[in-house]
């Protein structure tokens, strides 16, 4: 039987090899802790299915209304909290950077107000390296989990992987101070990523039924104890997040749909949905008190509405192909991104191996690189007079604005001072604005373009937490904006929706998502009337982009080894059956098994499930009843759940277990190891009856179907075991066990290397068509 753990092959080169080692270590660090270099511990698949045994129904035949409304009412509960909490935390989020980086940016302009320009970037300079090196240090040594957006390892859990201690409190507390600094500090990351794994962190820690170490084991949260159950919170903390993020609660809920989870249902679709209406509903509340002035000397309580709308939007048939060329350009610059990126962080990588102090210098030396730009590009560009009418005063001294002073004389401002010169959400903002046609040079927009772009590739990495999408709005943005002000007067748009474009196109070239972009830029900018517009730029960019490599987190799950399973198989596996890839040796458990059996298995061993045979006298012949889990046969052996002869136990056996007995444990839980467990002579020569607490009616396949059927069946249903039967009897009852390992690529060519050459030349011919 195949191990339920995920490793790579010896054989393949350095540079190929995981970013998560195979060599694993009882370190908890997942995240973006492959990239920056840490050894993790055994990456388990979870169990989503429905263990259908006797103790099970004797245990829901007992539950009464009661229960059952406890059951549905805390459900809905945890989803109010959920939305609660994450709407708390996003809005706190957004009113520390902005205090933070206000003072900061307030401080560096009084101080070039009055010339003193060398202490101004002293300043600027001091302040973010502080920033970024106590976000790296809070980061490398209290949760590595902690580091990158952490939506690649939520994404995998969702689809079945449990990527270890990615959901710990020490993570999330991490995740949100860390953010707040990062951001704070002028790197060019976002803060919207780290908002849905903070999210999926809430929803975890609310569904993972108490702690005893912390006290909180209310009786309620009993009945989320299961992979099942938490999974469908995370999800709406998913949702909860990117609504927090952005303001766009239908987006959220798209997002998690179309980017995140591997399964829906219209029943978790109305939660998802009600989790991020809360979000909405509180943030409004919260904005519309920061808008009083309550909320320091700089916050407005972010997440305000980028303003592009304009009521007079027409175009006509001649602003199509420019808007079909953005969409070209974000496919190529997505797809050129993510494959910078990569080799980007497969550096960093070889960097960060050589210990905690590398990881945290390295991010010092990005921040020095950072700071030493945004302070001394603006002064390659000449001043601007300002405009007869602006928008706002002009220059703009002491706050965000389009005009910003710099080193300007009185009454002139520096335009790509006013795109650098400021926070992200800022920068972002004014390239959005509308009645900005002429406030900035083709020139400097170019500049902002280009830095930005490799700025952005080179911030993700460090050991810090940081988000993709504000970096990919902002570089969208700026092309978009350069593509508008090229076109000038030819065009019925002006350059503020031409920006809003390009960070559309941009967004769908790196993350290839479509229906939730669409959405979420669409509630940020609150300009419907370029609906059909966003959707075109998305579907082409996304297009050209998928014909040269994969989404951005699918190609960061794949060098952290994460094995996920994607939603299309590959070619081969249609020539392939489940028999071709099922390894041995198999092992099994008689339905009355002796004591000292299971434990030998269980420390000789690292499987994770175990098929249940009945043989005579039970049965006429050998028949496969059941299987059995790891955990399940840890808890019978601790409870010491024995008989003297192998014969089948009474109900009575229910007595002296508990739903509790068999939950899955939180993060907080210390697993239990056969090791741990202490039987004498006489209680191993006893036995076991596994028929009340084995699975049932686990699902099974034929050994003859093709592989790739059995993967459409493995990933739809969220399994962690596949039962393998053979097509005619007289043979043992199972031939074998599918796991998420058995249909890995890596697996699945290691054991068939003609098909990796097919594969090879069918991958030539199409890209030759592409």
């Amino acid at each position: 039987m195949s191990q339920n753990h995920f490793t790579n092959g010896d054989s393949e080169s350095l540079i190929r090899r995981p970013l998560l080692s195979s060599q694993r270590s009882i370190i908890n660090s997942s995240s973006q802790v492959a990239i920056v270099g840490s050894n993790v511990s055994p990456i388990e698949s979870l169990d989503y299915e429905v263990c259908e045994n006797e103790f099970v129904k004797h245990d829901w035949r007992r539950s009464g209304k009661a229960q059952i409304f406890q059951f549905i009412f805390m459900k809905w509960l945890l989803c109010f909290l959920i939305g609660m909490i994450v709407c708390l935390v996003g809005f706190c989020n957004n009113l520390a950077v902005e205090n933070l980086a206000g003072i900061k940016f307030v401080v560096t302009s009084n101080m070039m107000l009055e010339s003193r320009f060398l202490w101004a970037f002293l300043v600027f300079f001091v302040s973010n390296l502080v920033l970024t090196l106590f976000a790296a240090t809070i980061t490398a040594l209290i949760a590595p989990t902690a580091t990158g957006s952490g939506i690649p390892e939520v994404k995998a859990y969702l689809n079945g992987v449990d990527a270890p201690g990615i959901f710990t409190i020490r993570t999330l507390i991490v995740k949100i101070i860390g953010s707040i600094t990062a951001v704070s500090s002028s790197l060019l990351i976002g803060k919207a990523g780290p908002m849905v794994h903070t999210g999926a962190c809430v929803a975890a820690l609310l569904g993972q039924g108490g702690s005893k170490r912390y006290g909180l084991t209310w009786k309620w949260f009993q009945f989320f104890k299961n992979d099942r159950d938490r999974r469908d919170l995370i999800i709406c903390g998913s949702a909860a997040g990117i609504a927090a993020a952005f303001r766009a609660p239908v987006g959220g809920v798209l997002f998690a749909l179309e980017g995140m989870t591997s399964w829906w249902r219209s029943a978790l679709l109305w939660r998802a949905f009600f989790t991020a209406a809360i979000v909405a509903i509180l943030l409004r509340a919260m904005i519309d008190l920061c808008l009083s002035g309550r909320c320091g000397l700089f916050g407005k309580g972010g997440l305000i509405m980028f303003d592009a709308y304009s009521a007079s939007v027409s175009y006509h048939l001649v602003d199509i192909p420019p808007v079909f060329i953005l969409g070209v350009i974000g496919g190529i610059l997505g797809s050129l991104f993510n494959l910078i990126l990569s080799k980007v962080l497969r550096i960093y990588n070889f960097i960060n191996e050589k210990g905690t102090i590398f990881k945290i210098l390295l991010a010092c030396v990005i921040s020095i690189f950072t700071s030493c730009l945004l302070f001394g590009l603006p002064w390659l560009t000449s001043c601007r007079p300002c405009p007869p009418d602006p928008t706002e005063p002009c220059p703009t001294i002491g706050r965000s604005g389009i005009y910003k002073k710099f080193q300007c004389p009185p009454n002139h401002y520096n335009d790509l001072a006013s795109l650098i010169f400021n926070t992200n959400d800022d920068a972002i903002r004014n390239l959005f604005s509308k009645n900005t046609d002429d406030e900035f040079e083709v020139k400097s927009v170019l500049i902002f373009f280009i830095m930005c772009f490799f700025l952005s590739i080179f911030s993700y990495g460090v050991v810090a937490p940081a988000g993709l999408f504000v970096p990919v709005i902002v570089t969208g943005a700026s092309y978009g904006r350069i593509v508008g002000m090229l076109l000038g007067k030819n065009s019925n748009l002006n350059h503020g929706l031409y920006a809003v474009l390009g960070a559309a196109s941009f967004l769908g070239g790196s993350m290839r998502t479509t229906v939730s972009l669409c959405v979420i830029i669409l509630e940020l900018t609150n300009n419907l009337l370029l609906l059909p517009l966003i959707m075109m730029v998305l579907f082409i960019s996304k297009t050209v982009a998928d014909a040269f490599n994969a989404n951005i987190y699918d190609i960061i799950m794949k060098a952290k080894g994460l094995p996920y399973l994607g939603t299309h198989a590959e070619l081969y596996t249609r020539q392939l059956t489940v028999g071709d890839v099922v390894t041995g040796p198999l092992q099994t458990f008689n339905g009355i098994e002796k004591v000292r059996n299971i434990v030998f298995i269980l420390k000789t061993t690292g499987h994770n499930g175990f098929p249940v045979i009945d043989e005579p006298p039970i049965s006429e012949a050998p028949v496969l009843f059941g299987i059995i889990l790891r955990d399940h046969l840890l808890t019978l052996l601790k409870k010491k759940a024995f008989l003297s002869l192998p014969v089948a136990s009474s109900n009575e056996v229910f007595n002296k277990f508990s739903a509790d007995d068999f939950a899955k444990k939180g993060s907080s839980r210390v697993t239990l190891k056969i090791e741990d467990i202490l039987l004498s002579e006489e209680e191993l020569d006893m036995f076991i009856d596994l028929h009340p607490f084995a699975n049932a009616s686990p699902y099974t396949v034929v050994e003859t179907m093709s592989l790739g059927k059995a993967l459409a069946l493995f990933r739809g249903l969220g399994l962690r075991h596949l039962l393998v039967v053979p097509k005619f009897s007289g043979r043992s009852p199972v031939v074998g066990i599918l796991t998420r390992h058995d249909f890995m690529p890596e697996h699945i060519l290691g054991l068939h290397p003609f098909l990796a050459r097919n594969r090879g030349k069918r991958l030539r011919f199409f890209s030759t068509l592409a």
